[in-house]
């Protein structure tokens, strides 16, 4: 862009060479006059599919789904044969508990690999150890020689793998699509998830119920094939920093970035908070059983109302794009959540437990994708693979001390009452962040 004139400026000063170059068209200009170029072309308006315009996205898109298909699959295949084993809320609970104790030494370590690494054979080999040990356990399965710490040590596993290569997969979005399009990506990727989400209890449920368990394993690995292949094709290359110093300096330097972050630090207090006291999704098949009398095929229904919401509240927040108080958006939409928390708690039915689930889901993602966002907005590309697994950290530890806490409380007082108790816990949470933390109430993007 051409910066204008100043207005004591004379007009002789420009070349006589841009004078000559103007041309005829619509009339000479005067001597000594600069004649406007044409008028820029006018952009198209942007869609909520417009980062699908791009090649390397789209495959970035279809390996995300197929590799979140897996993993959700595999989460309740897994959940689903353990509790009929077992018959433990306890027992379902402690797969949390397995996931944060090698999670948390490995999500720092995978941010710091994203921006050292080739990001795209970072995703491809740790999506392939979902295939091999999935696969291992439909073996197991088939032969009737699965056992519960079976189960415990391939989630010991992949928890590890999918950590070190999810900061990867997350940072690489803003090298497949330019700058204008990434709240529109980071938004899809979000709602990948989401159709990850709906798209695998319904698999989940049809198999299970038609072809039995050992088909449910199956189909959870045949979906992991796609997901560590797609990646090897994405074209966009992605310039790799020298090393500097060792790998705990770079985790500290992420950890100091974070911290100094306006708003991150206390939008992920919240998250913590709400989530230890109310995440669901991992236990239910306790929830089913005990809130609704129902087995294998309500968790599935339950599942995919969850993520129906998810999808809902994820493309809301590009109608939000112009609110600037990123913040009080998070604060909201958590609050809402806390709310609708109580009344899945005392829902007596499945199909209004499921209709709870969708406004559930839906808050939690206008949550989720305006954090995810703003750390992809405000964080240069050295830094943002370590920026994303910061997130990470907050994310996966609540949702594992979460699965724990939920598991352990519904044995102990119902799984009804442990709703509302984490609804009303929530609530408390949600205002003092608001009150005490002044950055998630002032911030403003951009």
């Amino acid at each position: 862009m051409i910066p204008a004139a100043n207005e004591n400026q004379s007009s002789n000063s420009y070349p006589r060479r841009l004078e000559l170059s103007i041309g005829n068209a619509g009339g000479r200009p005067e001597r000594g006059q600069r004649r406007p170029g044409p008028a820029p072309r006018e952009q198209p308006p942007l869609r909520p599919w417009s980062a699908f315009n791009f090649r390397d996205y789209r495959i970035l898109w279809l390996s995300s789904a197929a590799g979140l298909i897996t993993m959700q699959m595999r989460l309740l295949v897994t959940g689903v044969w353990l509790y009929d084993v077992t018959g433990s809320g306890l027992q379902l609970g402690l797969l949390g508990a397995v996931q944060l104790a090698v999670q948390l030494p490995a999500i720092l370590y995978g941010g710091a690999l994203a921006d050292q690494m080739d990001r795209k054979k970072l995703i491809a080999v740790t999506q392939s150890f979902s295939f091999i040990f999935i696969a291992l356990m439909t073996a197991l399965v088939m032969f009737d020689r699965l056992v519960p710490w079976h189960v415990y040590a391939v989630t010991a596993i992949l928890g590890v793998t999918s950590i070190l290569g999810g900061p990867a997969r997350s940072a690489i979005t803003a090298n497949v699509v330019p700058r204008s399009h990434l709240l529109h990506a980071v938004t899809c990727n979000t709602a990948t998830f989401q159709i990850g989400a709906i798209a695998a209890p319904l698999a989940f449920t049809v198999v299970i119920e038609t072809l039995g368990i050992t088909a449910a394993f199956a189909a959870s690995a045949v979906f992991a094939l796609p997901a560590s292949a797609l990646p090897l094709l994405i074209r966009a290359k992605m310039d790799r920093p020298q090393s500097e110093g060792s790998m705990l300096q770079r985790i500290w330097e992420g950890v100091v970035y974070v911290k100094s972050h306006p708003i991150l630090p206390g939008l992920y207090i919240m998250d913590i908070g709400v989530t230890i006291v109310s995440f669901y999704r991992q236990i239910f098949p306790l929830i089913a059983d005990r809130m609704f009398k129902s087995g294998a095929g309500a968790v599935g229904i339950m599942s995919a109302a969850n993520s129906v919401g998810g999808v809902i509240g994820t493309f809301a927040v590009l109608y939000m794009n112009r609110f600037r108080a990123k913040g009080m958006i998070v604060i909201y939409a958590t609050l809402a959540y806390t709310i609708l928390l109580i009344a899945f708690g005392l829902s007596p039915y499945l199909w209004l437990g499921s209709i709870l689930l969708v406004g559930l889901g839906a808050t939690d993602a206008i949550g989720m994708t305006t954090r995810q966002t703003t750390v992809q907005l405000t964080t240069e590309d050295h830094m943002r693979g370590r920026a994303v697994s910061a997130h990470s950290v907050s994310a996966m530890s609540a949702n594992n001390l979460g699965t724990l806490e939920v598991g352990y409380m519904s044995d102990q007082i119902g799984a009804n009452n442990t709703m509302i108790l984490g609804g009303v816990i929530g609530i408390v949470v949600v205002f003092a962040v608001w009150r005490l933390v002044r950055g998630v109430r002032e911030y403003r993007y951009p």
